[in-house]
């Protein structure tokens, strides 16, 4: 007989984008829920790789990564954001920003250590922290705007706190942090020991007028920060699965002691043909234009419909009000709506509630538009009979 489990996650379900790109599968619905490009990425960019197999780079890398990708990305954030991390001591290629995450909470979280959670956030945060032994403490963004309430975040802040992690651009809501907020998260980290894990996947995903602000780009948080970035979401290839973690050098060791035995070291084609690719920064310099025109795209697809659309800073996601459309099951609350509105009207979206862990209902849906103009055209003809 096959013995019986005692679960150690027994509230730890299926997170809602394996759940919804289910139902649209499902129901033959156009899939805007789940955050990944449905369009190819630069043949530049897989011919890099590919020519790294051919070149015979098919074994282990270095541990913490290949040194010409650690190098390139330590270049390219000193170029961006003018701080300079040591590739050989403070920069880690992992397997994507998801093992980063995980990685970092088992590296520096003891059991019974506070970690600030900013509500509504990626569903990944939390069980990462509870993984590791952590104890979450959830601070909520503020309704509507999902800006960072830095009262509430320094009442939180208690003789337990060894981490807060934020996210700029934000998943789910698309908000970006301004430079003013970044000076008051560093005022109020400069007085303590508390560590700093920075989820920037989203980094060349902010569009005009604002700009993205990094931790690495402030003294003070830089040295409390874990870095996180993604490839994935930056060159169209989340499939791949691989980022980088940037940190200071005692930090790193400790990231790295984890590090080696949960994945010990990532693709080594692939971390080549993006080191190659990274000696242009144009894909990622011209990366927010690309977006921006498709949000701008979308949002005017549904300008017509009573959907009230909330301001896309950053991120490939728009997030939308339902409580005005003329529809009776706006009023079954965010997560049966996004069901209903998949199985009915052949559109996937996310409940901005499953971001919450008391599944706060604010009737606000997400939507993903890193999808092909042929794709946002479906989804917004269907839209339009709401």
């Amino acid at each position: 007989m096959t013995p019986q489990l005692i679960s150690k996650h027994p509230n730890m379900g299926t997170t809602i984008f394996t759940v919804m790109s289910g139902l649209a599968a499902e129901a033959g619905a156009v899939n805007l829920g789940q955050g990944f490009p449905d369009f190819e990425c630069d043949p530049a960019l897989v011919n890099a790789v590919t020519q790294a197999m051919q070149d015979g780079l098919n074994q282990y890398p270095l541990m913490p990564g290949a040194m010409p990708l650690r190098e390139a990305v330590s270049k390219k954030i000193e170029s961006l954001y003018g701080y300079h991390y040591d590739a050989q001591t403070e920069i880690t290629i992992t397997a994507g920003a998801t093992q980063a995450l995980i990685t970092i909470m088992l590296a520096v979280v003891h059991p019974g250590d506070e970690v600030i959670v900013l509500e509504p956030c990626y569903d990944c945060y939390v069980p990462n922290v509870e993984m590791a032994g952590g104890v979450v403490v959830r601070v909520p963004l503020t309704p509507g705007t999902f800006k960072p309430d830095f009262d509430k975040i320094q009442a939180a802040i208690s003789s337990k706190t060894r981490a807060i992690l934020i996210n700029s651009p934000h998943n789910p809501s698309g908000m970006v942090w301004r430079h003013e907020d970044m000076l008051k998260l560093q005022e109020i980290l400069t007085p303590t020991n508390i560590l700093l894990i920075s989820d920037e996947v989203y980094e060349h995903m902010v569009y005009e007028p604002l700009q993205h602000h990094s931790a690495s780009s402030y003294p003070g948080l830089a040295q409390r920060a874990f870095v996180v970035s993604s490839f994935g979401k930056s060159y169209h290839v989340t499939g791949w699965k691989v980022g980088t973690v940037a940190a200071p050098a005692s930090m790193t060791t400790e990231f790295r002691k984890v590090h080696q035995f949960n994945v010990f070291t990532v693709n080594t084609p692939v971390q080549f043909g993006l080191a190659r690719y990274m000696s242009d920064p144009k894909p990622y310099l011209d990366l927010p234009k690309f977006y921006q025109r498709k949000r701008d795209f979308f949002r005017q697809g549904l300008s017509a419909t009573k959907f009230k659309l909330l301001p896309g800073e950053g991120t490939y996601f728009q997030c939308a009000d339902i409580s005005s459309l003329s529809v009776p099951e706006k009023d079954l609350g965010e997560a049966e709506f996004c069901k209903w509105l998949t199985r009915e009207i052949g559109v996937a979206a996310i409940p901005m509630s499953a971001f919450y862990g008391d599944a706060f209902d604010q009737n606000v849906i997400r939507f993903c538009f890193a999808k092909k103009d042929s794709t946002l055209q479906a989804a917004i003809e269907r839209l339009a009979k709401l």
